[in-house]
């Protein structure tokens, strides 16, 4: 009962906020839930530090050889997606997670709460996926990303050097959450100027792409990530994994045995499959 508690804490503080709203203080840290990782300090082209965790495979499954790197929302900090982390370690993934600029351990950066995000997370992100591709040559390396993190993890999987993207909650529209913010809360969110090309990203994306979503998620809809696959051309292979609830729930809801268990079982099926 305590796990369940636990798992339900961090599933409702790390949903989406649509504003940033980042933490220093981490909750928690890998080796308080038994994992095995190594904590990493990366410095971005523009000069950001960055802290990063590695978590390992569990040691009790099959390797996967295969790396994901996970960007999160526009909250909190990377310490609130252990859970989830752990859970993909026990599929035999390796999980990247790490903390933008002006988030958790890393470097300061000057953060407006009223922004939805900054175009310096998606090169927070591009750095991170040089580094595990660096460190794991050999490994399959992708991407996964979770609400506001689905805009940064697009905008890095249409620049290529990318294995896969797996995408929950995906954002296909900013200026619909700025429009929508605003009036069902008469709250004010802001975008940065490079979210006017946003829209064209997507069209960019070749690697494998699973875009998953709930039923009734009214942030990022379903019918959204349906739109994105079936936009898919010919030898871009994009799938939908639904479930019933809402948004930022697929762990939780997709769970049988253990928490995220069908979740993960589901991405590798989606990765297993060979392109037709």
């Amino acid at each position: 009962m305590r796990c369940v508690l636990l798992v339900s804490c961090f599933l409702l503080l790390s949903l989406g906020a649509w504003a940033l709203k980042p933490t220093r203080e981490w909750i928690a840290t890998p080796d308080s839930l038994g994992l095995r990782y190594q904590t990493t300090a990366l410095t971005t082209p523009d000069h950001a530090q960055l802290t990063g965790w590695i978590v390992e495979p569990a040691a009790n499954v099959p390797d996967r050889h295969t790396t994901m790197v996970m960007a999160y929302g526009d909250m909190n900090n990377m310490s609130y997606f252990l859970w989830q982390a752990r859970a993909l370690s026990q599929g035999g993934y390796r999980v990247y997670l790490f903390d933008y600029r002006g988030f958790g351990h890393s470097s300061d950066f000057a953060i407006d709460r009223q922004h939805l995000y900054y175009p310096e997370f998606s090169t927070d992100l591009r750095t991170v996926l040089a580094d595990a591709r660096h460190r794991y040559p050999r490994s399959r390396t992708g991407i996964i990303g979770y609400s506001m993190g689905t805009i940064m993890g697009s905008e890095v999987a249409a620049r290529g050097g990318c294995d896969f993207l797996i995408a929950e909650g995906y954002v296909a529209s900013p200026q619909r959450i700025v429009a929508e913010q605003f009036g069902r809360y008469q709250k004010t969110v802001t975008l940065p100027a490079e979210a006017a090309d946003y829209a064209l990203v997507a069209r960019r994306v070749n690697c494998p792409w699973l875009l998953i979503g709930g039923t009734g998620d009214h942030n990022t809809p379903l019918a959204d990530s349906v739109v994105i696959a079936r936009q898919a051309r010919w030898l871009q292979r994009r799938q939908v994994l639904s479930f019933e609830g809402g948004h930022g729930e697929g762990f939780y809801k997709l769970s049988e045995a253990e928490y995220g268990d069908k979740y993960v079982r589901e991405v590798t099926r989606f990765l297993d499959r060979k392109r037709s």
